[in-house]
């Protein structure tokens, strides 16, 4: 299977930026999408963004405009550039990734803390 191991968080005032990186290990042949979740306490965990191998991404509508995903998977990194950070993305965020099957493994990281204060 695959490791995945997240950095980048931390704690920012509204409107200030942040960069996060997730690095893989493992199987990493296999991943053929990587994305981002997270998730405040009390919620559930819900989508942030996703990229596909093939470079094809998705994004929640509440980071349209203001996050931006990439993917580097020949080295297997992938980044989540959040900028106008809001309050309200303030959770632990975790990165995810999906592989070839069958089978189709699904591997997560730890997860890192993002705070926003207002």
């Amino acid at each position: 299977q695959v490791q995945l191991v997240e950095s980048g968080g931390g704690l920012v005032q509204a409107g200030e930026s942040l960069r996060l990186s997730c690095a893989a290990s493992g199987n990493t042949f296999s991943i053929n999408i990587m994305g981002w979740y997270r998730q405040a306490p009390g919620n559930q965990r819900e989508l942030v963004a996703t990229i596909s191998s093939a470079g094809v991404t998705n994004y929640a509508d509440f980071v349209k405009g203001r996050f931006t995903i990439s993917g580097d998977f020949a080295k297997n990194t992938v980044y989540l550039q959040m900028n106008s950070l809001k309050p309200e993305d303030t959770a632990v965020y975790y990165c995810k990734a999906n592989e070839r099957g069958p089978p189709y493994y699904i591997s997560w990281g730890q997860g890192t803390q993002v705070t926003v204060s207002s």
